[in-house]
């Protein structure tokens, strides 16, 4: 497996597959005759079956091909980028693999943020049936404030509205809390996708004493007016801005990814971790642990809520920090194929082609496993390994790797997990290597993950890890900006240190 990692890195550096990702003559949002939609349909089709590791897991054959002969069939006229996106994305959600999703366009991407449309007003968060104001873009608007408990938009209920948003998301197995933190992380261009836009929103919300009010709301178009700015003065900003932005948004950059506070006075040390990635993580952890140590610290707090995944080396390497016995990556990795089909339409196929061809072995059930992590039991670190009290906080977009993390720990004596359900599932998923098909006609990419993850046989399928301690979202701490889990989680860690002292 080492070897393979190093044929990885060097393909990685050195080669690239030539795939055409761009249309020549593009405009954006184009439309697409329905002969080229078809054909992009069914390739995705035969691709999928030839290269999907677990297509299958959730959604029998019968019913699947009858969701792609359905898109087929039922595409008489030709369709722009988003309709066709949303199409494919219906289909691939069915999958209920949180790693199979649809992107649009290399250049709709680019040149979306060039193209301001008009936006629904409000940012929301969504769980269940509730919708729940959390900014808004007036902010003259006196009456829907953070906090606001929305009923309805332009007479669609909630439900209506996020069932509908929901057909076209993809997420692992049969829970929906990945999808929930995805509506509430992009409200807007979630409901613009599938509602479009209007000037005019009528908008039903609760009052104060909840009784139900109606609002009209117009729209939010972005500008930027530099009218008023001197030339020569805004060179001189952007200049300055230039100068900060070297020094200081470098380091902001990485503190988005963690951070490391500790509460000397409840002894707990708070590590927030938005991605196993980026981040300089490696140097993070080692210092992390270095500090928490010297200063004798009894309690941990690793808050996952915005850790979408990443790298699995990082997620083992973590683990190790706090783990108290040997563990593994997971009782089954395995491709489907190791020839890639179809690889002309999968972009930079060839790295990930020598990895499958020297991580890889044909085993009796026709599947190419990854021996390695199959078999291989790594071991706790010594030095600086944490065994005092563990909280993790998840929540729906607590996913991949980050949910890899979280299950390893689960049940372990000194862990308490705290939150929702998370986002990805606890018996495994699809993923460790992620290419992107590249459609020729429409050029919309579509995740293929490889190799797919059984974390623990003995585990049910279907839903995510359930957390010890259960916090749902809340209107009122949202209004108020109070952070429930962590909220909870102190008060724990306060009521267990007053005990102690008692005893």
């Amino acid at each position: 497996m080492k070897f393979s990692q190093i044929i990885f890195f060097i393909c990685m550096l050195f080669v690239s597959a030539c795939i055409a990702t761009k249309n020549k003559k593009y405009s954006f949002n184009k439309k697409y005759a329905a002969s080229k939609i078809k054909d992009d349909i069914s390739l995705l089709k035969k691709i999928l079956e030839a290269n999907h590791p677990s297509l299958y897991w959730y959604t029998s054959k019968d019913s699947l091909d009858k969701l792609f002969e359905t898109a087929i069939n039922s595409t008489t006229d030709s369709l722009t980028e988003i309709q066709v996106r949303n199409k494919i994305a219906y289909i691939t959600s069915k999958i209920n693999c949180g790693h199979t999703s649809v992107r649009f366009s290399k250049q709709f991407t680019d040149l979306s943020n060039k193209n301001k449309y008009p936006q629904f007003p409000l940012n929301l968060k969504v769980w269940k049936d509730s919708m729940i104001v959390l900014s808004r873009y007036n902010i003259n608007d006196s009456i829907l404030k953070r906090g606001t408990i929305i009923t309805s938009i332009n007479d669609l209920k909630n439900k209506e509205i996020i069932d509908s948003i929901f057909q076209i998301i993809a997420s692992d197995g049969y829970g929906i809390n990945f999808k929930n933190q995805l509506l509430s992380n992009n409200f807007n261009a979630w409901y613009k996708t599938i509602f479009g836009i209007d000037s005019v929103f009528k908008i039903t919300y609760l009052d104060s004493i909840k009784n139900e009010q109606s609002i009209s709301v117009n729209s939010f178009t972005e500008k930027i007016d530099t009218s008023k700015i001197k030339t020569d003065s805004l060179k001189i900003l952007l200049k300055e801005s230039t100068k900060i932005s070297k020094k200081e948004n470098k380091k902001n950059k990485i503190l988005s990814y963690r951070s490391l506070n500790i509460d000397s006075s409840i002894n707990t040390a708070f590590i927030r971790l938005a991605t196993f990635s980026k981040g300089r993580l490696r140097k993070f952890f080692r210092q992390s642990f270095k500090t928490i140590q010297d200063k004798n610290i009894k309690n941990l707090v690793i808050d996952l809520r915005e850790n979408g995944g990443g790298s699995v080396e990082k997620n083992v390497l973590l683990t190790k920090y706090l783990k108290d016995t040997a563990f593994k990556i997971g009782d089954t990795i395995a491709a489907r194929s190791r020839s890639f089909n179809f690889g002309k339409h999968i972009q930079g196929w060839l790295p990930y082609w020598f990895v499958m061809q020297f991580g890889t072995k044909k085993m009796n059930d026709g599947l190419y496993h990854n021996r390695y992590y199959e078999n291989h039991y790594f071991n706790p670190k010594i030095k600086n390994h944490f065994n005092g009290k563990i909280f993790i906080v998840q929540g729906g977009y607590t996913f991949s790797a980050a949910t890899m993390f979280a299950s390893s720990l689960k049940n372990q004596k000194n862990v308490t997990i705290v939150g929702e359900e998370s986002g990805g599932a606890f018996y495994g998923n699809s993923a460790m290597l992620i290419p992107n098909i590249i459609l020729p006609n429409t050029k919309l990419r579509v995740r293929l993950p490889l190799f797919k993850l059984v974390m623990n046989k003995d585990r049910q399928k279907g839903n995510g890890i359930i957390p010890d301690i259960e916090i749902q979202p809340s209107s009122d701490a949202i209004r108020n900006g109070v952070d429930l889990k962590l909220e909870t989680i102190k008060k724990i860690i306060k009521e267990q240190n007053i005990s102690s002292r008692i005893q």
